[in-house]
């Protein structure tokens, strides 16, 4: 099962906040409503995740205009995996994960983003990070 973030709303509803800002402070655009909706809900019941086949279908497509926004994949074209480490250091992704990326769903890929986001370490967030074009993350242990 590929998951949503709650995470991954939020940055979605934000998104949508900024490119349909409600003319009243009352009524929401169309795509915030949707999401709103899966938010409210995934709060209610106390969820961080929820099922991308489960996700209506306006808020998918809201979700998705937001993922179509987000980068695409985190290599930074220095591949380790392609000299046989498990774990690419400049991307932090498996082998798995780099050799399936093109037919991995957009939640797949997501999930992968957030575990090696919040891991943190491979190059694309330290040694390498302009490569990435973000900001180096601070070192924890220093």
């Amino acid at each position: 099962m590929a998951a949503i973030h709650i995470t991954d709303i939020e940055a979605a509803i934000n998104f949508w906040r900024e490119r349909k800002p409600s003319p009243d402070g009352v009524t929401l655009a169309p795509e915030l409503r949707a999401l709103a909706e899966v938010y409210a809900l995934m709060i209610f019941y106390h969820e961080d995740e929820a099922d991308e086949r489960g996700f209506p279908a306006a808020a998918y497509e809201a979700w998705k205009a937001w993922y179509d926004s987000t980068p695409d994949t985190p290599c930074i074209a220095i591949c380790s995996t392609s000299q046989g480490d498990a774990t690419c250091k400049g991307c932090g992704r498996s082998f798995e994960e780099v050799q399936r990326w093109p037919e991995m769903t957009p939640a797949q890929k997501r999930e992968t983003w957030r575990r090696i986001t919040l891991h943190g370490g491979a190059w694309r967030f330290n040694k390498y990070a302009e490569r990435a074009g973000e900001p180096p993350t601070p070192d924890p242990g220093s």
